[in-house]
């Protein structure tokens, strides 16, 4: 067993055939060789590897389980391991990709005509052009479903767009951003395709994170812009159809998670066997391997549910709930595996050269999108319980 597959502990690359492994360990040799000797660097200083784009279209991962459309039409099993193995080098690239990819792609796959998944996939599949997904607004986030106030008017054959959303990742330099808003005419949220440089489409990038970076989140501001009808979400008539995508990527965010608690367990373990104290590597105490197995174990059954979350989707039974349980459970795994990996390494732990403090920093934020941990456990509840407790 080689050194980096035993955080693989129950094998589950195993359940991969021959060619979705290759895919695997070749986004696996890139995010090594590629990103991880310099991400450092632009996590500090707050910025995207634009440099970087070209490299990464070759891995030709971008709506990776979509099928069509110049989509790879893989299965969601290497799909959410890919999303892992992201994360477990960086979480900013993950996030990159499950938005672009994700969130962007997937609400034109979902909610787009055949000639809008024409039109505007095949270049996202190569990504020649890049997505965003603006749901999110200033002073609405978990309360999204019934609450957007970013409006849309119907004039002629164009919508009239007001408003603003907020942390929206890759905005500030995508070339589609879908926004959700909320029609003046039934009141039901509907999905546009708005294009770079649309005259009263404003972007500015948020500052001073602390977490993911990276990631281009943006302040959007929506002042009276035209969008023709072409570009309205055809399929996407009520919050609804927002919420197939959410499905989707939540079960993606779900695997990001136990990526960046993997990536912090690797690193303390590798941390463990050369940094000696009283005569002898650290990974020899009790207490430490107690700190490496319970680390373990959080990542391995947090892999293992996302695997099964996997099998139910390619059998067309997956639910909100069952993405909704892992989301909640493996973003608690991995809040807590991050903070024994920071306690393995002690002081050292602070130090961004040792990279498990950027993966303490970057797991506060995978924690909350997507769904809050609490907003997750309402949605199981209402599952298991027939009753709904949101209000």
């Amino acid at each position: 067993m080689s050194e980096l597959a035993k955080a693989d502990f129950y094998l589950l690359e195993e359940l991969l055939d021959p060619a979705d492994r290759e895919v695997l360990l070749r986004v696996r040799g890139y995010m090594e060789k590629t990103i991880q000797p310099v991400i450092n660097h632009y996590w500090i200083r707050e910025e995207f590897p634009f440099d970087l784009v070209a490299s990464m279209r070759e891995l030709g991962i971008a709506g990776l389980s979509y099928s069509g459309y110049g989509c790879p039409g893989r299965g969601a099993l290497l799909d959410g391991m890919i999303a892992m193995e992201l994360a477990r080098v960086d979480p900013s690239i993950a996030t990159f990709f499950g938005v672009h990819g994700g969130l962007a792609m997937g609400s034109i796959y979902l909610c787009g005509s055949e000639e809008q998944k024409q039109r505007w996939l095949p270049e996202m599949a190569r990504m020649e052009k890049i997505g965003a997904f603006g749901l999110t607004e200033p002073d609405v986030g978990s309360g999204a479903a019934g609450g957007l106030t970013t409006t849309a008017r119907r004039e002629g054959d164009h919508w009239v767009l007001d408003g603003q959303k907020k942390w929206i990742g890759n905005a500030t330099f995508a070339d589609y951003v879908v926004i959700w808003a909320r029609s003046l005419e039934d009141g039901q949220v509907k999905g546009f395709v708005v294009e770079k440089d649309t005259p009263g489409f404003a972007t500015s990038k948020m500052r001073d994170k602390i977490a993911l970076r990276v990631v281009q989140n943006a302040y959007i501001t929506m002042d009276g812009i035209r969008v023709p009808e072409e570009n309205r979400l055809q399929r996407a008539d009520s919050f609804r159809d927002t919420a197939k995508v959410l499905r989707l990527t939540r079960a993606g965010v779900a695997w990001q998670a136990t990526g960046c608690a993997r990536g912090a367990y690797e690193h303390a373990l590798a941390y463990s066997r050369q940094r000696q104290q009283f005569g002898r590597p650290i990974a020899g105490f009790q207490l430490v391997q107690d700190l490496l197995v319970r680390m373990l174990a959080n990542v391995t059954s947090s892999a293992c549910l996302c695997g099964r979350l996997a099998e139910l989707a390619e059998k067309g039974l997956a639910k909100d709930h069952h993405s909704a349980l892992a989301k909640a459970f493996c973003t608690v795994r991995m809040r807590e595996t991050v903070g024994y990996a920071r306690e393995l390494l002690g002081g050292n732990g602070i130090l961004l050269e040792n990279h498990v403090g950027r993966f303490v920093a970057d797991s506060e934020a995978i924690y909350s999108y997507e769904g809050t941990r609490e907003i997750n456990t309402l949605i199981v509840g209402r599952a298991i319980t027939g009753i709904g407790a949101f209000l």
